[in-house]
């Protein structure tokens, strides 16, 4: 209620009976976002405000606040408290976002040691896919100062996806100190995440309509197609009371992910889903650094109280890649084929893709007056980008730049009454450019664009009813934009994305809850080197996205508990002339759980059905114009025990 922006928080107990395995799963309900990678695939990637996140190599996901700790591609939420959404551009709250993204900002909360804790759950999945997950937390010492907490999962089995398995594992260990003065955490996390046959986007040829979706369970990836990502990260956080108004904090951390991988991208040439795909070997290796440190101090000057932060931060990161090509593979989407077996054929060596160093030093104050009645958050922040770029599978550098730039962040807050918040922002941002698509036609691919700035203008009402909580907001969104002209990729063009968004979540009554929203957007192309694209939408821009969430506990079944959602998205394009669009859809999610004691041990069973009609859809487009096939009917079943 006191932040100029618009925040959602999503927790650990409403991940657990979502039966949530990642952060895309976690987020569905979310109007404001939408998944852009299939289920099934080796990505995680969102649309937030119409802006993508995490499209790409460079890991978007901040893991308390920071860039550059969490896993690259996928985040799973056996190491989660909650998964925070801050929409609109953040880079001078929380730097600058790795791969650009200015939509938003997914922030992971890792688990903490509070009171002790046992807890174990198996799992299964459709069509047999098994699992098992760990959480366990204690604390020690005279006054409980010191916590550990670990947590994590094994699955393998196959997926409701044809031809398709997976294999996950994941390995969480937070330590902490809570000192009088002094306090420390530390978190190391490691996963593994091994699929054959792993689902895949779609290209489509040009001047050819895309073709009425596949049932979701049909799969083109043949089965001798893999992937292997495997993730390591480690922080550690601190903070220092000076006084009871002043505080240092300090922290450092990295990431390291190695992937290998042979697949390819289909491209649908016609009408009849007849699909063409050129499987490759990707080598990658993504070493990162985080360091950042400062101080947080509280002080009144006559009547206005201050909060006001100091900080100077540094990411750095290495990426190593090597490709190799194999043969051509035909297929159809609605009939698919099984090709002779292809084997990977690796290149020596570890040559350099690229490196990039994101500096930023920024001042914030937030003043508040009349018993936090009116806040205004005043803040501005030097940020650099450095980045070089090198020749694929070569290591010679290509090209570079060195590039900072001042941004500023207003935010006010008026509180009329206590449950209700008015509240506008204007923030900028510097975000790193683009990287051309490695792709036929575009003889500049892997090529890092040139920084570029961009801005939001926000304002909107919160209201808490009480048991009710609603959250109206209006904005604007400009930023420069990638296209291909002339089998070039550069930044001439611009997107613009006005919405308007509206959420409510809460109690209805004591047994009904609610969760959902709707997100209406207009995105436009205000600027292009191609004048008929002046006007478009954007490509993977739906003008509406809706969700409605709701559980019931029945009154005549004590803790049986109902649950239900409907997710609703709009048209969207696939190509930037608007000529390739893909219809709107709907999925319809039910489940129930039932909370019961065994033997004195708190015990919860859950079952989930995902896309409950069997709806088959595309389900949405990144911004290079690939899109997704949506997911198939899904089963999820679990038992929990608390001992």
């Amino acid at each position: 209620m006191k932040s100029p922006f618009n925040v959602t928080s999503y927790t650990d107990k409403f991940i657990r009976d979502q039966q949530a395995a990642t952060g895309a799963d976690a987020l569905i309900l979310d109007p404001s976002v939408r998944s852009s990678h299939p289920t099934g695939g080796v990505l995680d990637s969102f649309y937030i405000r119409g802006f993508p996140v995490n499209e790409g190599n460079n890991g978007e996901f901040a893991f308390e606040g920071l860039y550059g700790i969490a896993p690259t591609y996928r985040i799973f939420t056996d190491y989660v408290e909650r998964i925070e959404v801050l929409k609109g551009p953040s880079a001078a709250l929380s730097g600058i976002a790795p791969n650009g993204g200015v939509g938003g900002v997914i922030n992971v909360v890792p688990k903490r040691a509070g009171e002790d804790l046992t807890r174990f759950t198996v799992d299964y999945g459709s069509a047999a896919r098994f699992g098992g997950h760990w959480d366990v937390a204690r604390r020690y010492g005279d006054s409980k100062e010191w916590g550990v907490r670990a947590s994590g999962s094994l699955r393998d089995g196959d997926t409701p996806i044809d031809r398709q398995s997976e294999t996950t594992g994941v390995g969480s260990l937070a330590l902490d100190y809570q000192g009088e003065r002094y306090r420390s955490w530390l978190y190391l996390i490691a996963q593994t995440d091994r699929f054959d046959a792993p689902s895949r986007p779609f290209l489509m040829a040009a001047g050819v309509p895309v073709p009425k979706a596949p049932d979701g369970r049909l799969n083109v990836t043949q089965p001798w197609e893999w992937s292997r990502i495997n993730d390591q990260s480690v922080l550690w956080r601190n903070e220092y009371d000076v006084t009871d108004q002043v505080t240092l904090f300090a922290d450092v951390g990295g990431s390291r992910t190695n992937v290998e991988r042979f697949f390819g991208l289909p491209t649908i040439t016609n009408t009849r889903g007849d699909t063409t795909s050129t499987p490759q070997f990707f080598g990658l290796s993504i070493d990162r650094h985080t360091y950042d440190g400062g101080v947080r101090a509280r002080f009144d000057t006559g009547f206005v109280r201050h909060a006001v932060t100091f900080q100077a931060s540094v990411y750095h990161d290495e990426l190593y890649r090597r490709l190799t090509n194999g043969t051509l593979v035909t297929s159809n989407i609605y009939s698919p084929t099984v090709a002779p077996t292809q084997f990977a054929n690796e290149i020596a060596g570890r040559p350099r893709l690229s490196d990039s160093q994101l500096t930023g030093l920024s001042i914030a104050d937030t003043l508040s007056v009349l018993d936090e009645r009116v806040l205004l958050a005043l803040g501005v922040r030097r940020q650099g980008v450095e980045a070089n770029n090198y020749v694929s599978n070569v290591g010679t550098l290509a090209n570079s730049y060195d590039k900072s730039a001042t941004t500023p962040v207003v935010g006010l807050v008026v509180r009329p009454r206590d449950n209700v918040s008015l509240y506008a922002n204007y923030i900028e941002g510097l975000s790193k450019g683009d990287i051309a698509p490695q792709q036929t036609g575009v003889s500049n691919g892997g090529e890092i664009l040139p920084p570029y700035i961009a801005k939001q203008y926000e304002a909107g009402v919160k209201v808490d009813f009480g048991r009710v909580a609603t959250t109206f907001s209006a904005f604007e969104i400009s930023k420069a934009s990638g296209e291909t002209l002339a089998g070039r990729f550069g930044a001439t063009a611009e997107t613009q994305v006005r919405g308007l968004e509206f959420n409510v979540f809460g109690e209805l009554r004591p047994d009904v809850r609610v969760l959902g929203g709707v997100s209406l957007l207009d995105g436009t192309l205000t600027k292009s080197a191609i004048t008929s694209r002046v006007g478009n939408t954007p490509i993977g821009v739906p003008n509406v996205q809706a969700n409605v969430g709701a559980e019931w506990d029945l009154p005549w079944a004590r803790g049986l508990t109902m649950n239900g959602a409907v997710i609703y998205t709009g048209r969207q394009f696939v190509d930037a002339d608007n000529k390739q669009p893909i219809p709107d859809w709907t999925r319809l999610d039910l489940g129930a759980r039932y909370t019961t004691a065994i033997n004195g041990r708190k015990t919860v069973f859950r079952a989930n059905i995902q896309n409950v009609t069997g709806t088959t859809y595309w389900s949405s487009v990144a911004s290079f114009g690939t899109f997704f096939l949506g997911a198939p009917r899904t089963y999820l079943v679990s038992m929990t025990v608390d001992m």
